[in-house]
């Protein structure tokens, strides 16, 4: 079993940058594909990004595209999501989560974080 701890959240300016830590506990974290997600309150909450167990392979909604990048250390047992660019509308709680199966979807991950707040001010 994996158990995620994010860290790294804050409250940041229109156009700044924060970068989300997430630190997987568990002998078999890099057998697993992490992801990010995102809830806004009174939201559903919403794929964000994921990365498979080797780094490998990425994937991003398309409403951070080219603004998020997710990253892994395996050596660390750490998963990154860098932001840059924030927008008002990327305020929510943000959520770190693995998966050994396929798919974006909150059903398609096992193990969640407690999540971290994000705030952006315009």
């Amino acid at each position: 079993q994996v158990q995620p701890v994010e860290s790294g959240g804050g409250l940041v300016q229109a156009g700044g940058s924060l970068r989300l830590s997430c630190a997987a506990s568990g002998r078999t974290v890099r057998n697993y594909d992490m992801g990010w997600f995102r809830q806004a309150p009174g939201k559903e909450r919403e794929f964000v990004a994921r990365i498979s167990w080797n780094g490998g392979s990425t994937n991003y909604a398309d409403s951070v595209k080219g603004r998020f990048t997710i990253s892994r250390d395996n050596v660390k047992n750490t998963v990154y999501l860098q932001m840059n660019s924030l927008k008002p509308e990327d305020t929510a709680v943000y959520y770190c989560a693995a998966s050994l199966s396929l798919g974006s979807r909150p059903s398609d991950f096992s193990s969640w974080g407690q999540g971290t707040q994000v705030t952006v001010s315009s």
